[in-house]
């Protein structure tokens, strides 16, 4: 999962997610019916548009901008107010108007693809703002901000430390106005009761940002820049303490809103989510084929592993149900018999993520970056949402870490909780985690993400892309013969496969169909195998997000397909490196495109 990296456009996930959960909408530029060629001029004048709404993008959502790598405004925190969205929405239509001034069909291949996503991404601020108006009902939007306005100044080596530390004091000391427009704008009859209860136990959550960022490093300041820190943090608590009190008192029992968002906003919030050609309808009628085919496969592995062991079920050539129901699970019991103990979980994924880096330089599968990456405990703030995700840098800083954050097993977990969670995050289960999250997944897509020519492309990095190659990474990676060809491998990473299926079909079912608990916790229990925490889990995500968990299954399904439909054409001359690396080249914008740049296609 990848957290999200227009934080103020749609604050989420985060993994996974690493950030944009506002990917662009579909296109209403025309299709060209061929490649012309560009004309310079017009050319010209898109690069003066798109850089007029970054510039104006970035100082009017300043945290994001600390986050994609533009400084300029680290000591500011997003204005929120109805004055501050307004401004937003009357920027957003002003790009609009001027985009609306270009003749597409004039430019660069490449640049259709970049005013494409532009535009996409301007109506879908708009939407945002007037339409959805996450604003006035979900609270992470702003406790999301808040803590995002301290992380992404400590938690990457951007500038010498005094002088982050001087913007942190000026963020700390807006943080307090965050909360008093969350406390304006929030409408406790909207807000859904999973919400303010989850942002009820985030809220502290930045205070040991404070502890861990803040504190340890404030002795680098001296006279009145350390008085004015100090001042700032004895606020913040106290600030911190007061939104706590009156979270727990006033919007935690007068949150009366629905966390379904409804057919209208769904299908509208998914178009811009995937910028997929792929409706609502068919994508339950993909993913539903998909489950019953991996579950067809896994069955085939089960009658493998199992033969001659004894007491195992039944497995006839052709099954019923409920045979092919035991004799998966049976076949899964010998992989959660291989799990880490409950404190070595990072350990063991640091090893895993070595394994895999070494893996996919020996057998050439892509080129390995060198930027460095490391595994970190997941920020308390973040906490609740995801097991994982990966944070890349911003595209507009170089050479910093990558973090593979991990959220560790939580202190008040019983015995039989904390056996759950190791059963579904099991030996094999962490590397395919390591491979989605880190190699040759989500870091290494990140990294090269941010090496696009297009700085736009590499600031709006489509989700949709990210969680697709992450997804195709794991089969890619089984594939290959990774773990000697572990059959138990290839069947976890079947059911990790399964967890993305179910993750399309739960969102649609939750957010439309008005699914009860027990429908999402037969799906993802039942007919994809998860274990009851990771589903307990997900149930609460689907409840906190919408549009978000569909991504990793559209996402994959466009890469397969794209994949099968370059080697249809290359026949022998097919290169899997050199496939990767060309995917990879054109700097993550939605897949539909870069399958139109493989295949030579009209960009539509």
């Amino acid at each position: 999962m990848r957290p999200t990296l227009l934080a103020a456009a749609v604050l989420s996930v985060g993994l996974a997610a690493c950030q944009p959960q506002t990917t662009p909408a579909p296109s209403d530029a025309k299709p060209t019916a061929a490649a012309p060629a560009s004309d310079s001029a017009t050319d010209a004048r898109f690069a003066e548009i798109s850089q007029q709404w970054l510039d104006g993008w970035l100082r009017l959502n300043p945290v994001a901008a600390t986050q994609i790598g533009k400084h300029d405004f680290d000591s500011q925190v997003d204005d929120l107010s109805a004055a501050g969205r307004q401004a937003q929405v009357d920027f957003a239509k002003k790009i609009l108007g001027e985009l609306d001034g270009i003749d597409t069909a004039k430019l660069s291949r490449e640049n259709q693809i970049d005013a494409a996503i532009l535009r996409n991404q301007v109506q879908g601020d708009i939407w945002n703002i007037d339409t959805l108006q996450s604003w006035a009902w979900d609270p992470q939007v702003y406790s999301g901000l808040a803590g995002g306005a301290i992380y992404n100044l400590m938690a990457r080596e951007f500038a010498p430390m005094p002088q982050r530390l001087k913007s942190a004091t000026a963020r700390m000391q807006k943080i307090p106005a965050i909360y008093a427009q969350m406390r304006e704008n929030l409408d406790p009859a909207r807000v859904p009761k999973i919400h303010a209860e989850t942002v009820a136990k985030q809220n502290v959550g930045i205070l040991s940002l404070i502890d861990t960022f803040i504190t340890p490093n404030a002795g680098q300041l001296q006279g009145e820049d350390r008085k004015a820190l100090d001042d700032a943090v004895a606020n913040l608590r106290k600030a911190v303490a007061e939104q706590q009190a009156w979270l727990d008192k006033t919007l935690v029992p007068n949150a009366k809103g629905d966390f379904r968002i409804g057919q209208k906003l769904y299908d509208e919030k998914l178009k811009f989510s995937l910028n997929s050609s792929l409706s609502r309808a068919q994508i339950k009628q993909r993913a539903e084929a998909e489950l019953s085919r991996v579950r067809g496969e896994m069955y085939a592995i089960a009658q493998t592993v199992l033969k001659d062991k004894p007491g195992a079920p039944e497995m006839p050539a052709n099954p019923s149900p409920d045979q092919q129901q035991k004799a998966i699970e049976a076949a899964l019991e010998l992989a959660y018999a291989d799990k880490p103990a409950r404190d070595q979980v990072v350990d063991f994924a640091k090893k895993t993520l070595a394994d895999a880096t070494d893996f996919t330089r020996k057998h050439d599968l892509v080129t390995v970056p060198n930027d460095p990456v490391k595994i970190i405990l997941m920020p308390e703030f973040q906490r609740g949402v995801a097991v994982a995700y990966c944070d890349s840098p911003g595209p507009l800083d170089k050479g910093l870490d990558t973090y593979y954050a991990i959220s560790p097993i939580p202190d008040d977990w019983n015995a039989e909780q904390v056996d759950s969670f190791l059963r579904e995050y099991n030996s094999r289960m962490i590397h395919l985690l390591s491979i989605h999250e880190a190699m040759p997944g989500h870091y290494l897509e990140g990294a090269h993400s941010v090496k696009s020519h297009s700085t736009l492309r590499s600031v709006l990095r489509s989700g949709l892309f990210a969680e697709g190659w992450a997804v195709y990474t794991e089969d890619m990676m089984a594939d290959a013969g990774y773990l000697d060809n572990d059959p138990l491998f290839r069947l976890v990473q079947l059911k990790f496969y399964l967890r993305t299926i179910a993750n399309a079909i739960l969102d649609q079912g939750v957010h439309v169909d008005n699914w009860t608990r027990e429908q999402a916790m037969e799906l993802m229990t039942k007919q994809a195998f998860q274990q009851e925490r990771e589903a307990a889990g997900k149930w609460v995500r689907a409840q906190l997000t919408s549009a978000q968990l569909p991504t990793y299954f559209v996402g994959a399904q466009e890469h397969f397909d794209m994949r099968k439909a370059v080697e249809a054409k290359l026949g022998d001359k097919f290169n899997a490196k050199a496939y990767h690396d060309q995917v990879l080249s054109y700097g993550a914008p939605p897949v539909r495109f870069v399958r139109q740049m493989m295949l030579d296609e009209p960009i539509q």
